[in-house]
């Protein structure tokens, strides 16, 4: 595992990126509401992502070639992932598919700035949610808070992962296990690898200077996933709900510094 460990200036980049995150949010929410089609929100966030200078770093990310009997996956097509309700992550905004009150959307959200990538996912309500969707937002956003307490010099990756799963599995949901946080900087997806469950003290220690995501992945059923068709979108295997949300952070003297903030 190479980790690269970035100076206090390329931080500053890499908060330059995240605060734009931050902002495309903030323009979205008056927009999640029933009626919304996936795919008017990917444009206004792309449409202001490209306003600030910046490019939607998943459009276009991640095409494979067929190997080893599994069909090739194509370019990422859209500037968003947006995943409801069942569907975990990755999901591909349609003009066909509009928010339904009741609805729980995750909304992930990549910036490339200056060569420095932002990265963070925010978990809306749809209108008026049932007592258990809410909950399962609850619990998820608290997860990420426990697992950013632990995101700090000296502890280890595995602190992180025992937190998040320890609260979501006290609650009765399960943590995703076959999906995790991810190192960044110029590149969207680089070392260390973040699981979100694990057992405290083990894995890799935390150091001063790395910059990785905490994304937990909650659901109110198993931890199982699947891939559907399009070779993108991953939902529960079970189709309970999910929910997720995500920040970049900066490991600093202290606690962590959040990148994807305002």
């Amino acid at each position: 595992m190479a980790v690269l460990l970035k100076s206090r200036q390329e931080i500053a980049h890499l908060r330059e990126a995240g605060r734009i995150v931050a902002e495309t949010f903030e323009v979205l929410r008056p927009y999640v509401k029933p009626g919304t089609t996936t795919a008017e929100l990917d444009r206004i966030a792309e449409d202001y992502i490209r306003g600030k200078g910046a490019i939607p770093v998943y459009k276009g990310y991640g095409a494979q070639p067929a190997r080893r009997g599994n069909p090739a996956v194509p370019p990422f097509p859209a500037a968003t992932c947006i995943s409801i309700n069942d569907e975990i992550c990755h999901g591909i905004p349609s003009t066909k598919r509009a928010l339904q009150n009741g609805d729980i959307v995750g909304i992930d959200i990549g910036s490339l700035y200056k060569g420095w990538v932002g990265d963070s996912c925010m978990t809306y309500a749809v209108g008026t949610i049932d007592e258990e969707g809410q909950r399962l937002m609850d619990v998820t956003a608290k997860c990420l808070e426990l697992g950013i307490e632990q995101a700090r010099p000296g502890k280890r990756i595995g602190d992180i992962g025992a937190a998040i799963q320890e609260y979501a599995e006290a609650h009765g949901f399960s943590t995703v296990r076959d999906l995790v946080g991810h190192g960044v900087g110029r590149s969207l997806h680089e070392d260390p690898s973040v699981p979100h469950f694990g057992r405290p003290n083990t894995g890799l220690r935390i150091q001063k200077g790395m910059v990785f995501t905490i994304e937990p992945m909650i659901n109110t059923g198993g931890p199982e996933t699947r891939l559907l068709p399009d070779r993108w979108t991953i939902s529960t295997a079970d189709g309970s709900r999910s929910a997720q949300f995500e920040h970049c952070m900066a490991i600093t003297d202290g606690a962590a510094e959040l990148l994807t903030v305002i």
